[in-house]
């Protein structure tokens, strides 16, 4: 029976001595085009939802109505970093996660005692950490973290989508689909494609 996405984890680490425990994940970091996005989100204790889970597992309408809640509830503490393409070439897209972790973190309006992580371990890190791969089905902080980080990521895609409608970015959100691959073909990259990314890559080279 597969685990469900509880607060074990972070009642665990409380009665360890650690307050303030954020969960941590992102969305972003496969697609050709777009930012990557990572939040990170401290739930009050007891805190319960009936439908928050993984992100991937929910609907968008789905995950619109979980943002907005945790949005408008005082009692819930969220943080965003944005790293744009042009950053994410610089960096590479591990290097960039793992930077837009530490600066969603740091920039949570509260004295961190300890960091729940989506996927491994990060070093450097200027937290305490438990990485939990498959962590957004297992723990609600990191789930509440996927959920901000792909509802603000796709609000972006949106604009982007209007500013280059013929990209199709609101279907695909950046996404190397078919369609997207051919639209890309056909106009070649805009300035917020990941040029390190190899079908960018190829075109940029005209490969």
């Amino acid at each position: 029976m597969a685990a469900r996405c509880s607060l074990d984890h972070e009642v665990s680490l409380r009665a360890a001595g650690f307050s303030n425990i954020a969960g941590v994940d992102e969305a972003g970091r496969g697609p050709l085009a777009g930012p990557l996005v990572v939040a990170a989100v401290i739930l009050p204790d007891g805190f319960s939802h009936p439908r928050l889970n993984d992100s991937k597992k929910l609907s968008s309408k789905v995950r619109e109505q979980i943002f907005q809640e945790i949005s408008e509830d005082p009692t819930i503490l969220w943080a965003v970093a944005e790293l744009g393409a042009e950053e994410v070439d610089g960096l590479n897209v591990l290097r960039a996660t793992h930077e837009g972790m530490r600066r969603a973190v740091l920039k949570l309006p509260a004295n961190v005692g300890h960091v729940l992580i989506d996927g491994l371990p990060v070093h450097p890190f200027p937290f305490p950490q438990t990485a939990l791969v498959g962590g957004d089905g297992l723990s609600l902080s990191i789930a509440a973290a996927s959920v901000c980080a792909k509802v603000l990521r796709d609000r972006i895609m949106m604009k982007i989508d209007a500013e280059f409608p013929q990209y199709g970015f609101a279907k695909h959100k950046g996404y190397g689909t078919a369609l997207h691959l051919a639209r890309l073909r056909e106009y070649g990259p805009t300035p917020y494609h990941r040029r390190s990314f190899a079908p960018v890559q190829q075109l940029s080279l005209g490969l």
